[in-house]
């Protein structure tokens, strides 16, 4: 539980009490590579911490499937859009390994959120640092080529590139595996 209670902490200063009654929702879920957690077009009813393991997240376009966000060890599963509106979400997210997951449902959590103004204000930061990533990535895509988004994931996250198939990156990128393959190159 190292990874989440750290990403947890990390978030928002708790008190021990409050921090307690965060853990106490928390379940343990452990799912195979493959595996689709979060489902586009499905009201998402949980979040979970990736204490081991690696996701990406992905729409469904036209002729292809465009990965926009990649998750591992500390970071957080989450469609955003289902949470907060309680509407079908528009993103599916699969698993990349074998991952061991802390599930929160969302309905334990606005609980907490209604009965502590502590744990409120976490929700709010939590918000915030996922409107501030949103935004980075967003203004990233628009205004850096593809091999400057490449050099940023390398040096922000060397192992996670490791981790991820080529062809996922690739979309990621918006690029093809062979212009990855050619900024691939180029970078070494």
């Amino acid at each position: 539980m190292q990874n989440t209670l750290e990403t947890i902490k990390n978030i928002y200063p708790l008190k021990e009490q409050h921090l307690n009654l965060l853990l106490q929702e928390l379940s343990v879920v452990e799912l195979p590579k493959n595996h689709l957690i979060i489902k586009a077009d499905k009201v998402e009813r949980s979040l979970y911490f990736i204490e081991t393991g690696v996701a990406r997240a992905y729409v469904d376009g036209r002729d292809n499937r465009i990965t926009f966000w990649f998750g591992m060890e500390g970071d957080i599963i989450l469609s955003y859009h289902s949470y907060v509106n309680n509407k079908p979400g528009y993103e599916s997210i699969e698993l990349l390994e074998d991952c061991l997951l802390y599930e929160l449902k969302t309905e334990a959590l606005e609980q907490l959120y209604n009965t502590h103004t502590e744990l409120a204000n976490w929700g709010r930061k939590l918000a915030e640092l996922i409107l501030i990533k949103t935004e980075e990535s967003y203004i990233g895509r628009l205004f850096k080529p593809a091999k400057e988004r490449y050099i940023d994931l390398l040096q922000t996250d060397p192992l996670l590139i490791q981790r991820i198939p080529l062809g996922h990156i690739a979309s990621y990128l918006g690029v093809t595996q062979v212009t990855l393959s050619r900024i691939r190159a180029e970078v070494r």
